[in-house]
């Protein structure tokens, strides 16, 4: 298996952890104190890292820094739209669209030979 296949793979891992982490508390835990959601963010984010820390280390050895970065972007997107309106029920818009058309663009130039 590729770097990059390997580390897309655990880049979506870490990102749908990272993903409830940030906002699965304003659904599940929006009427618990406050204290108690960073608990259990931090909680789930220690998984997200788990997997993020050998992504980065597996992709950083066949990617540089910035295509790693972009890459990550692309994949956070990829995670939250579909978090956002099958989970948080948020509607869906054209503004996806357009973040998706601009990273694709960043995917572009960070990848292509200088």
């Amino acid at each position: 298996m590729s770097v990059i296949v390997k580390t897309v793979l655990l880049l979506i891992l870490s990102n749908v952890f990272m993903t409830f982490a940030w906002y699965g508390h304003l659904k599940n835990l929006k009427h618990r104190h406050v204290m108690i959601a960073v608990l259990v963010s931090w909680g789930i984010a220690f998984f997200e890292y788990l997997i993020q820390v050998p992504a980065n280390r597996i992709g950083f050895g066949g990617m540089s820094l910035a295509q790693l970065k972009i890459l990550q972007e692309v994949v956070t997107l990829s995670v939250f739209v579909p978090f956002a309106i099958f989970y948080m029920h948020q509607p869906l818009n054209w503004n996806y669209l357009w973040a998706a058309f601009c990273l694709c663009g960043a995917v572009f130039f960070v990848f292509r030979p200088a």
